[in-house]
């Protein structure tokens, strides 16, 4: 049976984006000349559009255009997470995949990281520590994104489009744990494992960020138990 034809002019816009190299935050031409490129209609254009921007391929901004999302095409919950009743468990858990996944992606982007890019990360450290101290809040944005980052930095693609997952373990930690003493040791940490990117030290880099996740589970741990909260099942 063939494909409707909508689903047809999605099919051809998603290999137009990739013929063209096309990258995140970068701008589709306008519908007519995309109407040109696909051979369809402007409404069948839009239609398309609209598909692939329920994929989070595109994202549509209203007076501006259409441009390449930069959530490349991962659901906002990949994994349900946002279904998970006991926070704290999953919390830990993601713990678990950072422990595997962080330390061997800081010690890649010691490897691999061009100049220009190590550059951008120390300045978002030092944003994340400007925030910091003015205590507006941005801070744990940009802590997504310092993280976000080094994925990228790190010349895996299979890594990079992990990312999500150390996001959603940051936001909850953000949102339920997050404490003044942890932020500050955040602070160091993003530091240290800066300095050892920097340094081209790939083992200095995996060894900050393995005690980076280890110093703020431990915060989250330590948190819970003051509050008499039970933590049955978790491994100090």
């Amino acid at each position: 049976m063939a494909k409707p034809r909508v689903e047809q002019a999605a099919e051809r816009l998603w290999q137009y984006i990739i013929d063209n190299d096309m990258e995140v935050g970068e701008k589709l031409p306008n519908e007519y000349e995309l109407a040109e490129v696909l051979e369809v209609g402007r409404s069948t254009v839009r239609e398309a559009v609209r598909i692939l921007a329920g994929r989070n391929i595109l994202e549509v901004r209203q007076g501006s255009g259409t441009y390449i999302s930069s959530k490349k095409g991962i659901a906002e919950d990949p994994l349900g997470f946002t279904l998970v009743k006991d926070r704290l468990k999953l919390t830990t858990d993601l713990f678990e995949l950072r422990y595997l996944l962080e330390p061997r992606i800081a010690e890649r982007a010691a490897q691999f990281a061009t100049d220009e890019e190590i550059e951008k990360l120390e300045e978002v450290v030092i944003a994340i520590e400007k925030s910091f101290e003015l205590n507006d809040g941005k801070h744990q944005e940009l802590d997504v994104k310092f993280h976000t980052m080094l994925a990228e930095m790190s010349g895996n693609i299979a890594m990079t489009s992990l990312a999500p997952i150390i996001n959603d373990s940051i936001r909850l930690i953000n949102e339920d744990y997050a404490s003044h003493r942890m932020t500050e040791s955040s602070l160091k940490a993003h530091r240290n494992i800066l300095y050892a990117v920097k340094d081209r030290h790939p083992i200095a880099a995996y060894d900050s960020m393995l005690g980076h996740v280890l110093e703020v589970r431990q915060t989250v741990i330590a948190d819970w138990s003051n509050k008499h909260i039970p933590t049955h099942g978790l491994r100090k």
